[in-house]
């Protein structure tokens, strides 16, 4: 599979996600947080689309042949500094990769005010 797909698939897959999520939009904070089928549907496809948007990410400075990240937010800081991604949503991307890794690895009981 070339980059070049490999960015296809992953753009695909974050218009997948989010239209999945856009569904959700119409319940209420609370209704997602008190059943938890929702809440699990609504987490789990919250970290999909990040962990894609990622992905997308990291197969862009390979594509460009930009410096290898060390962190996965500093991917969004290179894309930045090539000129890809405009500030504000790389500081954006940023705090989302922080609220992936609080969804992947319970850190933290989540905010459901983020979320919503």
């Amino acid at each position: 599979m070339t980059n070049l797909t490999v960015i296809e698939n992953k753009i695909s897959s974050v218009h997948k996600y989010l239209a999945i999520l856009e569904k959700y939009k119409t319940y209420s904070q609370k209704e997602i947080i008190d059943n938890i089928d929702r809440r699990g549907a609504v987490e789990r496809y919250l970290y999909l689309a990040i962990q894609s948007t990622i992905d997308l990410a990291e197969a862009v400075i390979v594509f460009k042949n930009l410096r290898k990240p060390s962190t996965m937010s500093e991917s969004f800081h290179i894309l930045h500094e090539a000129g890809i991604v405009p500030v504000d949503l790389t500081d954006q991307m940023v705090r989302m990769t922080g609220f992936r890794n609080i969804i992947a690895h319970d850190y933290e009981k989540l905010n459901y005010d983020i979320m919503h």
